[in-house]
């Protein structure tokens, strides 16, 4: 079932609240019916999306600025991501989407080497426990999604794709989402998502199987959302 991210009775904005920075990572594998993606349930009692399948993410703290790794985001994927994007801006975005990743799934992306200031956030830590640091090298940028104005809680959400074979450790169950697991795109289309999963989900699809070659020329989708059931979806 797909809506348009709207909550039964949720209070539409008066005045347009600023989207907040936020970033998702959609990991993928292949599985006997083609590529296979993680998601996760949001709880029922969440506020922003409640019972809606998602992708791992959240939004960007001051902290994702200051990540130090002998493994940074691919330069042609910042550079993609200068658009709209400043530099800083986008390398805190890789980090968000791969920290939460953690926070809601248990499952890293590191290679062998030191995590820098291990205590000073629990991801970091669990990365320094495994002897990995962060490694950001695999991620690429697939597209972007505004949260529509007429809603309440609004994101400016990046989404990273990556090969889910570079990812290390096992799902853990967390509190942050639900009911983790992999899912065939065939079935994740059937899954209780909004309008832009389906959207990102097509878009990682046709990723996989194209494996488009590094290119800072290459164009990203946006979405948003001006009114219930407007689209917009162009390419920047």
């Amino acid at each position: 079932m797909v809506s348009d991210g709207s909550s039964p009775g949720e209070k539409q904005s008066q005045e347009a609240v600023t989207p907040r920075d936020a970033a998702s990572l959609v990991l993928l594998r292949d599985g006997a019916r083609g590529p296979e993606v993680l998601m996760g349930k949001r709880p029922d009692a969440s506020r922003f999306m409640p019972g809606v399948y998602v992708f791992p993410g959240g939004g960007v703290e001051e902290d994702d600025y200051k990540l130090e790794t002998e493994f940074p985001l691919p330069g042609h994927v910042v550079e993609r991501m200068a658009r709209q994007s400043e530099e800083p801006l986008a390398r805190a975005l890789a980090w968000a989407a791969v920290r939460e990743t953690w926070e809601e799934t248990g499952i890293l992306l590191g290679a062998p080497g030191p995590a820098h200031n291990p205590g000073s956030c629990e991801t970091l830590s669990a990365y320094d426990t495994a002897g990995l640091a962060p490694d950001l090298t695999g991620l690429d940028y697939l597209m972007r999604a505004v949260t529509p104005p007429y809603l309440p809680i609004r994101f400016n959400t990046r989404f990273f794709i990556v090969d889910a074979g570079q990812a290390q450790g096992r799902l853990e169950p967390r509190p942050e989402l639900e009911h983790v697991t992999w899912h065939s795109i065939e079935d994740a289309l059937d899954l209780h998502i909004i309008n832009v999963t389906a959207i990102v989900l097509n878009a990682a699809c046709d990723y996989w199987h194209d494996r488009p070659k590094p290119d800072a020329s290459r164009p990203s989708p946006m979405f948003t959302q001006y009114e219930p059931g407007e689209i917009i979806l162009r390419d920047e």
